[in-house]
């Protein structure tokens, strides 16, 4: 059944998958290659959701990093520059844990970007996202490093990734975006 509903989410995204959780290595290499990106669920950040009072201008209302999180963060970029000495462009949700993750992997300059912004408390701009961003991903100079929640991911790439999960994603040339497997580093 499972499977069924991730080809259902695939088939409805316009993402192909072929997913193969494969060596994370190697997946870190095909980041180097210019046609892979990576989707990376922030860290960890005790919770579900946000409180009643969100503002997105005020971490002080937000789900935020705990230590282990910021830990989490700072380990899994040393990792990306130690395998493959990765640099990107990285592009976060405006959310304060999204934004405090990015900057802790120290990886590359870090840009908002509120298309990747969380959509779990209001569905209605769910498929608008997903587009917004599926057309964003298709055109980018990559490699590039998102960092964003579950819900955009999983409506991206029908994986559902655990705190600091990173998705790599293959482009293809005519602009088909493939799973090519997951770090969870």
């Amino acid at each position: 059944m499972r499977s069924l509903l991730l080809l259902v989410v695939l088939f409805t995204s316009g993402v192909h998958s072929s997913v193969v959780f494969a060596d994370n290595d190697r997946l870190l290499k095909l980041l180097a290659t210019g046609n892979h990106f990576a989707l990376m669920r922030h860290a960890l950040a005790p919770g579900t959701g946000d409180p009643a009072n969100f503002n997105v201008n005020d971490c002080s209302t937000q789900r935020n990093l705990n230590d282990k999180g910021r830990q989490q963060a700072v380990a899994i970029g040393a990792h990306l520059k130690a395998v493959a000495d990765l640099k990107f462009d990285v592009y976060s949700s405006q959310w304060c844990r999204c934004m405090e993750t990015a900057t802790l992997l120290a990886v590359g300059a870090v840009t908002p970007m509120p298309e990747i912004n969380s959509f779990f408390a209001d569905r209605s701009t769910a498929e608008s996202q997903t587009r917004a961003t599926t057309d964003w991903l298709i055109n980018a100079k990559l490699p590039v490093l998102l960092v964003t929640h579950q819900v955009n991911i999983t409506a991206l790439t029908g994986v559902y990734p655990t705190s600091g999960e990173i998705v790599v994603m293959k482009r293809e040339a005519d602009g088909t975006l493939v799973v090519a497997g997951s770090l969870d580093l």
